[in-house]
């Protein structure tokens, strides 16, 4: 069996554990489809150069009896996420030449677990984007319609793991980043609760925003990836403890469907495959009903204003002095202006410039001030919403995967991608995008997700509902 025949994680697992596959032969299938796929889809911006000799040291290990979910498993990781020793660009001229010190904590694990790391993925600069084409280094294409996007800033993991070119791959959300390229890539796309996976080596985009979560082909792979990654960290003070109590499976499970809110400009055919997602549901027994967030359609516009300001915040320390790119100025000052002019994007530098526009001296209050009173706010109506409903339904995105280029010079359309993904994260719960159903554009089959966010801690619930919609379980 070529290794590039394998569909999901438990199936290698089941080969590799019974020996009808080797560490070698499945690494070597992936490396044979990079080659022959990615010179178009772009999804990764390195191959590793040590990957057989990773594969090679999990076989010993399998021979000598060793167990292990991912021992062996071939994985791509986001550009923005540590692996010591590679290079780490966050997809920007800023990082290009920086090499990683250190793991992070995800990667170390998986290290740690034996998985086979193939490469780092595409993605938006600074994962500031929702189609992967602000990348310093060359947009990334869909697998399905290489004329169309990815979507982001994951779009180089959701490619891979697409285009059969990674088992499964691990990205990072900030406002969706996982779970809009998933949709449009037709994968499944976690994020899980804020601090259940630790940042702890993962690029700051939005401190209070980011968190790194799973791409793979099942949602059964997106639980055993969540399960390796997640758990407390003492170098991430917002790691969330492991003694904390999480949401446990039930018998019957009620969903709820923000209706008011799905008016928001949703494709009609779109919005028909949601609705016959919520049928299949209901035929597994799930009971469907309508709730009011009065709150939630402020969500977009919240985000945009406290994800710039964190932007601002964490992107000051690439002056040009201390690591990064420096290019030489006139003065100190200068330096300072040619050194970030020549390392970020423009859509770096827009988001950079609005953040500190909003956390500026008279505009603090007005904004970024009033933006916080809304997050509360929208966190309020969402809890009020889960006393009466386990979880909630909605479309991952509004529209299928649109054309490189066709949003480039539209700043607002392309953030209304994010119109239903970005409450997850402003509240800090889990969700959930499955692949479910197609539309039909320019006479291509484009895939789009169907989206469940649970209270905090209710991963479980997401996997239960999740399964039912994909027909695992």
């Amino acid at each position: 069996m070529a290794g590039s025949d394998v569909t999901s994680i438990q199936e290698a697992r089941a080969l590799l554990d019974t020996g009808k596959i080797s560490a070698t032969e499945l690494a070597q299938g992936y490396l044979d489809r990079i080659k022959e796929k990615d010179g178009t889809i772009h999804a990764y911006l390195e191959v590793f150069d040590d990957v057989m000799k990773q594969a090679k040291d999990a076989d010993k290990r399998l021979a000598s009896g060793e167990k292990g979910a991912f021992l062996g498993i071939p994985l791509a990781i986001k550009d923005n996420i540590l692996i010591q020793g590679r290079t780490a660009s966050a997809a920007s001229r800023m990082l290009e030449n920086y090499t990683a010190t250190y793991d992070s904590t995800a990667a170390a694990k998986l290290k740690e677990s034996g998985a086979v790391l193939l490469g780092r993925t595409n993605m938006d600069e600074f994962a500031m984007g929702s189609s992967t084409e602000t990348s310093a280094f060359g947009a990334t294409k869909n697998p399905h319609d290489t004329e169309r996007v990815p979507g982001g800033s994951s779009g180089g993991s959701a490619a891979a793991v697409a285009g059969d070119m990674a088992l499964a791959a691990l990205g990072s959300d900030t406002g969706g980043s996982i779970r809009q390229p998933a949709a449009l890539c037709g994968v499944v796309g976690l994020k899980p609760t804020y601090g259940s996976v630790s940042r702890h080596g993962l690029m700051a985009m939005g401190s209070s925003l980011d968190v790194i979560g799973p791409l793979t082909r099942t949602v059964a792979d997106a639980e055993t990836l969540f399960s390796a990654v997640r758990g407390h960290d003492r170098m991430d003070a917002t790691s969330v403890p492991d003694d904390r109590e999480r949401i446990t499976r039930k018998a019957k499970y009620t969903v709820g469907v923000p209706r008011a809110f799905l008016e928001k400009g949703v494709d009609k055919d779109l919005l028909e495959e949601f609705e016959r997602g919520l049928d299949t549901l209901t035929a597994h027994g799930v009971h469907v009903q309508d709730i009011k967030l009065s709150t939630i359609e402020h969500a977009l516009a919240t985000y945009y204003i406290i994800m710039p300001a964190e932007v601002s915040a964490n992107l000051a320390r690439f002056d040009g002095v201390r690591y990064g790119l420096h290019v030489d100025g006139r003065d100190r000052k200068d330096d300072y202006r040619e050194s970030r002019g020549a390392g970020f994007g423009r859509e770096v530098r827009r988001r950079i410039l609005l953040g500190t526009y909003v956390l500026s001296s008279g505009y603090y209050d007005a904004y970024y001030g009033k933006a916080m009173q809304a997050r509360d706010r929208i966190r309020r109506d969402v809890r009020t919403a889960f006393e009466s409903v386990d979880a909630i339904a909605m479309p991952t995105t509004p529209a299928p995967a649109f054309k490189i280029g066709e949003k480039t010079s539209d700043p607002l359309s392309m953030y209304l991608e994010d119109i239903f993904t970005v409450s997850a994260n402003i509240i800090g719960i889990p969700a959930l995008s499955v692949p479910y159903g197609t539309v039909t554009r320019d006479s291509k089959e484009l895939p789009v997700g169907f989206q469940l966010l649970a209270p905090e801690l209710g991963e479980e619930t997401l996997f239960t509902l999740g399964k039912k919609l994909t027909a695992e379980g």
